[in-house]
């Protein structure tokens, strides 16, 4: 199977960032001191209990580097960012910050709290390193890269007669077989849905910023969002998914809706293999038979096994506080080099994470979880794939986004036709954030 393992930004990765002497936020970076002995850091990160991830790296770190000790502290995920800052601004900080969430790069960056990291060598192939430049200065490095595909329930496709999915797909393929799927489990006496789409902005704007000519947020005009929606109403409309104000009214999980074979198809993101494998083993979902197919594309151009399909996601990173201890510089730069290698890719993938550096072994490692899909098209769909990031890195990403998030709960609620939310959106966007 021929595989490609491409680039966040959809162009090569080089190697290693460049090594740069340039200032880290707003002050000076700091000397690399290295100390003579055991080395504490800290770092940041949230649902440690149900986040493996964190521990994980932690520990394959000091295994490889028993001086270096790497302590959690955690923050609550729904208020991450605003503690963090706060604990940076007292001082308080953790040594290494996850970044959450890569919109908010350029906040902690333009307030001075991030450390230069441009000297930390990166693996060649590994995805999503843009995400953490700003002015061409690396503020931090990718550990993790999702990216969404299409999740498909095989017992229901044959349950519909309906033919799996093989590549191929393009989104008018995608309402086809959500149609086929709706209609053929009916007549077979099950309630299912050919399809779930989740509520978030994500789900409909993520593709279209994505595989759109002009999909761009920064530019401030959304009319390519159009079709997008049209489609997703469409689909709502005839019954073919649930509809947005029952999802919402509800409160129905991905999970539960794909988990609990509610529906047969549902896009979403990579970190959600895990998710599925752990509660089919714990019994929180059906035992049924997946697998992932590459999401659906907007025209033929990227569709089929011999093409790269086009889709969105953001990675997950590590930065350096700008405040720590001269002393430990060097071993949390050691740690970021670390956490964006080959072993540590290895280590996440054996959980089921997606690391952001794919190659044959970390696939194979992935794909070596007792639960995990093993068909071809399913380790195609996981390892090949052009990543555009959700989140542009730049000050004004944060409050675009959530107009746009705006703009998607009137459309897809109802209380706002396509065209008015769109205008709304844009003249919000010129008034309160402005663009350049």
């Amino acid at each position: 199977m021929k595989r490609k393992f491409a680039a966040a930004a959809g162009i090569a990765i080089v190697a290693t960032l460049s090594l740069a002497a340039c200032s880290g936020g707003s002050g000076d970076t700091p000397a690399a001191e290295e100390s003579s002995g055991p080395v504490t850091l800290t770092l940041s990160g949230w649902s440690l209990e149900t986040t493996p991830e964190f521990q994980t790296l932690a520990d394959a770190f000091h295994e490889k580097n028993p001086d270096v000790t790497v302590e959690l502290k955690e923050y609550d995920p729904a208020n991450y960012n605003t503690l963090v800052t706060a604990d940076l601004a007292a001082g308080v900080g953790p040594d290494i910050i996850t970044q959450k969430e890569v919109k908010y790069v350029t906040t902690f960056q333009e307030g001075g709290q991030l450390l230069d990291v441009s000297d930390v060598t990166l693996p060649d192939g590994i995805s999503g390193t843009s995400s953490y430049e700003v002015d061409g200065t690396s503020y931090g490095v990718p550990y993790r890269q999702d990216s969404w595909v299409l999740f498909y329930n095989k017992a229901l496709f044959d349950q519909a007669g309906v033919d799996y999915p093989d590549g191929s797909w393009t989104w008018d393929d995608y309402d086809k077989a959500a149609a086929a799927l709706t209609e053929g489990l009916s007549g077979a006496g099950s309630a299912a849905k050919g399809t779930y789409q989740h509520r978030w902005q994500s789900t409909v704007q993520g593709f279209a910023n994505a595989q759109s000519k002009d999909g761009d947020i920064l530019k401030g005009d959304y009319g390519y969002l159009k079709p997008y929606y049209e489609r997703v109403l469409a689909l709502q409309d005839a019954g073919y998914q649930v509809d947005f104000n029952t999802s919402s009214a509800n409160q129905l999980t991905y999970q539960g809706e794909f988990g609990k074979q509610n529906a047969a198809m549902m896009p979403m993101g990579t970190w959600y293999v895990a998710t599925l494998i752990a509660q089919q083993a714990s019994g929180d979902a059906d035992t049924f038979d997946w697998g992932i197919a590459p999401i659906p594309q907007l025209d033929e151009k990227t569709t089929g096994t011999d093409k790269t399909p086009v889709t969105f996601g953001d990675p997950t990173g590590f930065s350096i506080n700008a405040g720590i201890d001269k002393a430990k510089v060097g071993a949390a730069k050691k740690f970021l080099e670390f956490a964006a290698g080959e072993d540590a890719a290895k280590a996440l993938a054996a959980i089921g994470i997606t690391p952001a550096l794919l190659n044959d072994a970390v696939v194979e490692t992935y794909f070596g979880v007792k639960g995990a899909p093993s068909d071809d098209l399913s380790k195609f769909a996981f390892s090949t794939h052009e990543t555009r990031p959700e989140n542009p890195t730049s000050s004004k990403t944060a409050a675009i986004q959530g107009i746009l998030g705006d703009l998607h709960t009137a459309v897809m609620s109802g209380s706002d036709n396509i065209d008015n939310a769109i205008k709304t959106a844009e003249d919000r966007v010129k008034n309160e954030v402005g663009l350049d």
